[in-house]
């Protein structure tokens, strides 16, 4: 767990007492800092992306913006091969993609379905979502960004959460760059840092 900057102090304290994991460092935020900046353990994040890597600007850019949350924790970007049986019916493509996404996850994992279906959060929320994840003990933070038919009910079903970036579809790669961007404004949020308005 970190949260950096000049309003962050260490505080020791018996930790199996208030029911938080044991041998984890947790910091505590003084009145100075910033609204919705609080303590939290930095969960390791994976982003899984049904869909191929492009190799171009779009992945450039997603590039960029994982170097800005790698700043405060450690992230991973996952590609997932879309239609991996070469199928012709939409549904047996999804229902693949979706077994083969399944399989990336781990039990521990606090998961995040990307899904139009799912429920529409301000930055804020978001970033008290990450750090819900932390509290809860995840062992880390699986991002699942769909293919073009979306997600089986399956994945759904596996999700700790599910929430939309947008009422409109979006292309995976515009997803991917859109979740990242939200995802380094969350740790800036947390850390109580000038980068939100």
């Amino acid at each position: 767990m970190r949260v950096s900057g000049p309003d962050a102090f260490v505080v020791t304290i018996p930790l199996v007492n208030f029911g938080l994991p044991k041998r984890k460092c947790y910091w505590l935020i003084s009145a100075g800092a910033r609204e919705g900046s609080r303590a939290v353990r930095a969960v390791p994040i994976k982003v899984i992306t049904v869909g191929k890597s492009s190799g171009g600007a779009a992945d450039a850019y997603a590039d960029e913006w994982a170097s800005k949350v790698q700043r405060y924790t450690k992230l991973e970007l996952v590609h997932c091969k879309s239609n991996p049986k070469d199928a012709q019916n939409p549904a047996v493509a999804k229902q693949a993609e979706g077994e083969r996404l399944l399989r990336l996850l781990k039990p521990q994992d606090f998961v995040i379905v990307m899904d139009e279906r799912g429920k529409e959060l301000k930055s804020t929320d978001f970033a008290q979502l990450i750090a819900q994840a932390g509290d809860e003990g995840a062992s880390s933070i699986a991002f699942c960004i769909g293919g073009p038919y979306g997600h089986t009910q399956q994945v759904r079903d596996k999700a700790t959460r599910s929430i939309k970036l947008s009422a409109m579809v979006l292309n995976h790669q515009v997803a991917k760059i859109m979740l990242l961007e939200q995802i380094y404004r969350a740790w800036t949020i947390l850390n109580g840092e000038p980068y939100h308005h």
